[in-house]
């Protein structure tokens, strides 16, 4: 099995403990092997401060990590050029988080990793130090050369969710709201849906924008104007899609069994409900790459970072998923040669 390409994310955030964590319930949670991109010395005393029995080992690259994961955990070198203090960022670590995310991007897509798995990044603390994109989706299209916008999944055991619009003030979503946009989303999840989940003809649900999806209009038209026409287009399509749908009966066990994944609006919309089944167990997934991309569904944690608490639960259902997607993805398409 190759080894999965995993950055340090932010080194003063929690990323670092969470990956450890990761490497030492290996056997008891079947993590798939994988290589942190970072600093081995500040993973090295991370592991000491916090008590755990982990031995770090440089290694070359994923194939060399793949060898030596059962009993050590393998970091290909990115020094740090200044030291890390746990929970206080620091611009002057800005380039090895984006090394490291660069050199993870390389390494899948030349066929030496499966995949990237990243961690958590404080975008405000890479701003200082010239980064320009609105965060790791965006970062990660323009280094993979994307011809179109990719999609935002969030997945959980339970639920899979795609927001149409991501991060932005819900003023600003309700008027970035577009056909082209939801049919764009729509048919990157369906295509997400089939090569990297292997679900033949999968089902979307989309959500409405306003209450009770807009009550014929008199609750909001969006649904009649904006909507509905991207959901005639996607079944124009030939894909399996319902709704508009009322978001509050969207997420329930019985309507849950409808669909392969919901269309929803907003960040939100799509957030709160796999939040609340899956806190700890969510991964952001990244589809429309060439490469396969997670990331666990939180924060850089900085103010639990370096206090032992961090739980990796979410990282570990990231590399579980990353690992399944690559494989997924390699079957469809030995499937189609």
């Amino acid at each position: 099995m190759r080894a999965i390409a995993l950055t340090m994310g932010d080194s003063a955030g929690i990323g670092p403990e969470i990956a450890l964590k990761a490497w030492a319930r290996r056997r008891e949670a079947g993590v798939p092997p994988f290589v942190y991109l970072g600093d081995a010395d500040h993973v090295d005393a991370l592991a000491a401060a916090l008590g755990l029995d982990v031995p770090v080992e440089s290694v070359a690259g994923p194939a060399e990590a793949a060898e030596i994961f059962a009993d050590s955990f393998p970091v290909l070198p990115i020094a740090l050029p200044a030291p890390v203090v746990r929970g206080t960022p620091d611009p002057s670590n800005g380039s090895a988080t984006i090394e490291a995310i660069d050199r993870a991007v390389d390494l899948a897509g030349s066929g030496e990793a499966a995949a990237v798995v990243t961690n958590p990044i404080g975008k405000a603390v890479l701003y200082q130090c010239g980064f320009r994109h609105p965060g790791h989706t965006e970062y990660l299209a323009d280094l993979c050369g994307s011809p179109s916008p990719p999609a935002m999944m969030l997945v959980c055991d339970k639920l899979r969710v795609v927001p149409v619009t991501v991060h932005m003030p819900l003023a600003e979503a309700a008027k970035a709201l577009t056909v082209d946009a939801i049919v764009r989303c729509g048919r990157t999840a369906a295509a997400g849906l089939e090569n990297d989940f292997g679900i033949r003809a999968p089902r979307l649900a989309v959500a409405g924008l306003n209450p009770h999806a807009g009550e014929g209009g008199h609750l909001g038209r969006e649904e009649i104007e904006i909507v509905g026409p991207a959901i005639d287009i996607l079944r124009r399509d030939g894909l399996r899609v319902d709704g508009p749908s009322p978001a509050d009966t969207l997420f329930h066990d019985g309507a849950r069994r409808d669909y392969d994944a919901a269309l929803c609006m907003y960040h939100d919309q799509a957030l709160i409900p796999i939040k609340t089944l899956d806190f700890f167990g969510g991964v952001n997934v990244t589809l429309g790459l060439p490469i396969v991309r997670t990331s666990p569904d939180h924060g850089t944690g900085y103010d639990i970072a370096g206090k032992g608490v961090a739980r990796p639960d979410s990282l570990i259902a990231a590399l579980r998923l990353a690992a399944t997607m690559a494989s997924t993805r390699a079957e469809m398409s030995d499937a189609l040669a």
